[in-house]
């Protein structure tokens, strides 16, 4: 029987459900004043967040958050508050391993050769991340920054397919603002990783078909996956600890859900829709950002409006089953 690897460990696939493949569940604020720095509210946060997906069909959420970002701590230990969020929601929750942009990145990480990281992303998934014992489910976020890989980018992309090579594990990419996807297959791929098992991620920051045509026609999958983020600002690097006065470089985008769904439904009509993935990769930084859509619908913005925009584009059930179930669940199944 297939299985799904989740923080509790090994699930049959077939009890998952609906699948939310890219969320931060511990980056739910945009920083601790409403939390008041306590990683108790944090969970708590995480939880109420996540009722109602379980009406919708949502079963399962991927938290995709490296070590050191989007909530999850540096040294990866506070992974385990996952185990609770999942407990107490009822939802089933899948951990990613990896390491984001290189400015981002732990020192110690920074510091590793090649072979220290392709062990530490097997024992990820082979007896915990960092030191405890919760075991990664998949690769990913993988990042690469703005139109660059960075020569750390690249050797943590050599990593992470040299460790999928090993244990068979999915890799889901971040691509900063759709850039790189080419360049991130090349590397994946001249290092042993199978592009079936490949998700690039946030195709949809870009919306070009010809983008996404591009790697799905290598034989990759797609993510949609910044549903609701119609605004966004993107920084490259963490702020200095004291920030000058005066004006500093950021990059922001918009990026219509319309735009999404014409994108997604041309995709299914050209028979796509196999191969692409949906999910939302909501945090609180950008749910200010954005109150008409994950600011009043939160995790059930995609289920209550991005479905049936689809829909209004002609997407059937069958298509969309694929989408949220079959493929996100294809893509997480272990032998082990």
């Amino acid at each position: 029987m297939s299985s799904v690897m989740t923080v509790f460990g090994p699930v049959p696939s077939a009890d998952l459900g609906r699948v939310m493949p890219h969320e931060h569940l511990l980056s739910l604020v945009p920083g601790p004043w409403l939390t008041a720095g306590r990683a108790d509210n944090q969970v708590d946060l995480a939880i109420g967040a996540l009722d109602g997906l379980h009406s919708a069909g949502f079963g399962a959420v991927v938290d995709l958050s490296p070590y050191g970002v989007v909530g999850r701590s540096a040294d990866g230990a506070n992974v385990t508050q996952l185990r609770e969020i999942s407990r107490q929601s009822g939802v089933d929750i899948v951990a990613g391993t990896s390491i984001y942009l290189e400015a981002y990145a732990p020192g110690w990480a920074r510091e590793a050769p090649l072979g220290q990281l392709v062990a530490r992303l097997v024992a990820d998934a082979a007896t915990g991340i960092g030191t405890t014992d919760v075991r990664a489910g998949v690769y990913g976020e993988q990042a690469t920054s703005l139109g660059e890989i960075t020569p750390f980018e690249e050797r943590m992309l050599r990593a992470v397919a040299r460790a999928h090579a090993e244990n068979g594990l999915a890799i889901f990419t971040h691509t900063t603002h759709g850039t790189m996807t080419q360049e991130q297959l090349d590397i994946l791929q001249s290092d042993g990783a199978d592009l079936d098992r490949v998700v690039i991620g946030h195709i949809d920051t870009q919306l070009s078909l010809d983008v996404a045509r591009a790697v799905l026609d290598r034989g990759a999958l797609i993510a949609v996956d910044t549903i609701g983020k119609e605004t966004w600002d993107f920084f490259l690097e963490p702020a200095p600890a004291q920030r000058p006065d005066g004006d500093f470089v950021k990059h922001a985008f918009a990026r219509s859900d319309e735009g999404r769904a014409d994108m997604v439904a041309q995709l299914v009509t050209e028979g796509y829709g196999e191969r692409i993935l949906l999910a939302q990769d909501l945090t609180g930084a950008e749910v200010w950002m954005n109150p008409g859509t994950h600011g009043q619908r939160g995790y059930m913005y995609l289920a209550d409006v991005f479905l049936p925009m689809l829909r209004e584009r002609g997407v059937d059930e069958s298509a969309i089953d694929a989408m949220t179930r079959t493929t996100p669940v294809r893509m997480l199944e272990v032998t082990a």
